[in-house]
């Protein structure tokens, strides 16, 4: 039995193997794929060191090839012909069609290889691949008129919970900015460059960044869960005002925020209305964040409450408690989520009343449930929340 390539791969014999195979003497000779085949005759890495190569059918649908190719660090699409437009315009969306190489009958007699931007779709065979080939070395810094900074977030994580548009801004990084800890999430890559330091220089980490992309370097700005929750973002937007930075692009890429993650844990806590407030008084004074409390706590809105202490802040959780019990039953349930994600996960559900401060830290996010909120105990023995997503017609959120 004849087949063009490998066998195995994507080939009309693999419906016989599976159906005769079991009841005849099978031996299957391994065969060069078009893979390699086209990846010889553009004579370009197809994937170096810990890079991952991704192999996917042009008949994906063209949403599902634009996130797979945002992520992927050197890829091959098979079976264009028909799909070649879906897959031009996946490329494209992905910001990887200037990186992408055509190949038709590689090593074929009428073999055509050039840029995959350049090809007329109307001439494309069923016997063609585009491929990605390796990031590493691709295109050297100074040969770009210019950089950008894409401001990503990791996750509460890491990358379990990455984006496929985060991990492609990550791949086609220069030069990776970040707190060290976030930073040590990011897998290294070859010709990166990591910039990490601490989590008090938001403002100068941030104009260090845009000064890197001014030079024309591809920077990401690396944060911890979403980066325009509590985040990054935010920095360098206000450093990107300045008049020098004008001409800078910078994005951001949205992510998980903790919140999103120690509820999908829980249960469902955010089913309804709720708010996002930071207890660090840090950058705002107390007094703001006690107004904000009690507003919040008066609209019976379940809250997020993001920074809730650490070593060197250890009152606020007990002071908004304290004023949460003002609005709240002492039996409202409260999830202590805990590195969500990571390690040492640990999420539980306390009654407000029963709240331990000295629980709480840096690596800490709460969820105080509202009137509204229920918890049950399942088969299982685990306890889990959730806020209904209908309220009571008039009934008047707690005094």
């Amino acid at each position: 039995m004849l087949a063009e390539g490998d066998p195995l791969f994507y080939g009309s014999y693999q419906h016989m193997h599976k159906r005769l195979a079991h009841r005849y003497r099978t031996e299957v000779i391994p065969g060069v794929t078009s893979v390699s085949a086209a990846a010889a005759r553009l004579g370009e890495p197809l994937c170096e060191a810990e890079e991952v190569l991704t192999i996917v059918p042009g008949t994906l649908p063209e949403e599902e090839l634009a996130a797979r190719l945002a992520a992927a660090d050197s890829a091959v699409v098979m079976k264009l012909g028909r799909t070649f437009p879906d897959v031009r315009r996946a490329l494209e969306r992905a910001g990887r069609l200037d990186d992408a190489r055509y190949v038709e009958r590689a090593t074929m007699a009428g073999e055509r290889t050039g840029r995959l931007a350049d090809v007329d779709p109307e001439s494309v065979p069923y016997f063609s691949v585009a491929v990605l080939p390796s990031r590493i070395d691709e295109v050297r810094p100074e040969a770009r008129p210019r950089g950008e900074v894409v401001v990503v977030g990791t996750g509460p994580a890491g990358p379990l919970w990455l984006t496929p548009e985060t991990r492609g801004a990550l791949a086609a990084a220069d030069d990776l900015v970040g707190y060290t800890t976030y930073l040590d999430r990011v897998p290294a890559r070859a010709g990166q460059r990591r910039h990490g330091s601490d989590n008090k220089v938001e403002s100068e980490r941030a104009e260090f960044a845009l000064d890197l992309a001014r030079r024309g370097r591809r920077v990401a700005v690396v944060s911890g869960g979403d980066p325009g929750i509590f985040a990054m973002a935010t920095a360098v937007l206000e450093v990107a005002a300045r008049e020098r930075y004008a001409d800078v692009p910078v994005r951001v890429l949205p992510g998980l925020t903790a919140a999103n993650a120690a509820a999908a844990r829980a249960g469902a806590p955010l089913g309804h209305d709720y708010a996002a407030i930071s207890l660090s008084d840090r950058l705002k004074p107390w007094e703001v964040i006690e107004e904000r409390l009690t507003a919040a706590a008066g609209a019976d809105l379940v809250l997020a409450l993001y920074n809730p202490g650490s070593r060197s802040r250890t009152w606020q959780v007990a002071k908004a408690r304290e004023l949460l019990l003002g609005h709240r039953a002492p039996d409202t349930p409260v999830v202590v989520a805990r590195d969500v994600g990571g390690p040492e996960e640990s999420v539980r559900i306390v009654r407000l009343g029963e709240l331990d401060p000295a629980v709480v830290d840096m690596r800490t996010l709460l969820l105080v449930g509202s009137s509204q909120t229920r918890t049950v105990r399942r088969g299982t023995g685990e306890e889990v929340v959730w806020t209904p997503r209908t309220y009571p017609a008039g009934d008047p959120a707690p005094r």
